[in-house]
């Protein structure tokens, strides 16, 4: 059978972890349920290409104790809230301190709970998953956030590379929160017989925020430097500077997206994921030249407690009671012609 019609969405294992599994074509990808439904692996296995960040089959525990850098993690609430406190329609909700270096809490809980499979299957045009969170009282995270809705998230892969869609619907009474980001680890190089050294990252940024010693925002934005520049425009090493960077996102020719690209092969990964993300936290690891983090965020770090600026500006986004966001992202390579 030509590679080009193979097709399949099966229940396997990813390191002794249930996982469902998508062939299609040359592409591959795993889905680990219980772990934050955290698609952890997208891989062409023609050309022997690893694009995600991946813990290996041999090394699932660190998964397990830090599963925020690998594969794409779902970050809801995202990044930090000062001393835990997320303000809401007049009452301050309190969340749980878990970054002690700073005294903020970080990135919400959907990365690491389990989530449920609704559904996967294939066929010629594509194979998918779809996995959900339903919160409601009782669930681990309404004591924190006590509202109701469901998160579903659905992965595709098919020769447009691989989708992502998710959509959170609020099922309660009142307004809530619909605050996300996506944590998602780029493998640079993710081609064999390659080097960090080959490849520089474009992103559609904006303006730098200026961070704190706390890593919150402090008001101002600041200049940025040529190799920003660079990354805005013509793109530049991911790693030359160690970044933990907050931008504004400044969508280019309609497109919000980063593309990173191999100098020597030509072959350009772009990550295209829609306007709703008005921010982008870059993250190398110390320019660890292994990975780094391209995340599409909906609003200002530490939003809710950011006064003065219109919720419009700082992606303050409120979903009434059965109203629904979605949003559409993609992982795709556009080969050398």
């Amino acid at each position: 059978m030509a590679l080009e019609q193979i097709y399949s969405a099966i229940e396997g294992v990813y390191g002794g972890l249930a996982a469902i599994k998508l062939k299609h074509g040359a592409y591959e990808a795993a889905l680990i349920p219980e772990i934050g439904g955290n698609l952890v692996s997208f891989r062409d296995v023609e050309r022997n290409h690893h694009y995600l960040r991946e813990p290996g089959e041999d090394h699932v525990e660190e998964l397990k104790a830090n599963p925020g850098i690998y594969g794409i993690p779902v970050l809801f609430p995202p990044n930090r809230y000062e001393d835990g406190k997320f303000p809401w329609n007049g009452e301050v909700y309190q969340l749980p301190v878990n970054e002690e270096a700073t005294g903020n809490h970080l990135h919400g809980f959907l990365h690491y709970i389990p989530w449920n499979v609704v559904s996967y299957g294939a066929n010629d045009q594509e194979s998918y998953v779809i996995v959900e969170q339903v919160v409601r009282e009782g669930h681990e995270y309404y004591q924190y956030l006590p509202f109701e809705y469901t998160i579903r998230l659905r992965y595709t892969l098919s020769r447009a590379g691989l989708q992502q869609q998710i959509t959170i619907q609020n099922e309660g009474q009142t307004s809530m929160p619909g605050l996300l980001a996506f944590h998602t680890a780029i493998n640079a190089p993710f081609e064999p017989n390659s080097t960090a050294a080959d490849y520089i990252a474009k992103a559609t940024i904006g303006q730098r925020v200026e961070l704190n010693e706390r890593n919150l925002p402090t008001g101002s934005t600041q200049p940025l430097t040529d190799d920003e520049v660079l990354l805005k425009t013509e793109g530049v090493s991911p790693y030359f500077a160690s970044m933990d960077n907050h931008y504004t996102a400044e969508p280019q020719n309609g497109r919000n997206y980063m593309e990173l690209t191999n100098r020597k092969s030509g072959t350009k990964l772009v990550y295209d994921v829609g306007t709703s993300y008005k921010h982008w936290m870059i993250w190398n690891n110390n320019a660890c030249e292994q990975f780094f983090c391209p995340e599409p965020q909906m609003n200002l770090v530490n939003a809710p407690n950011v006064s003065g600026r219109s919720a419009e500006e700082i992606g303050l986004v409120s979903l009434e009671p059965g109203e629904i966001f979605e949003e559409t992202s993609r992982l795709y390579i556009v080969n050398p012609k």
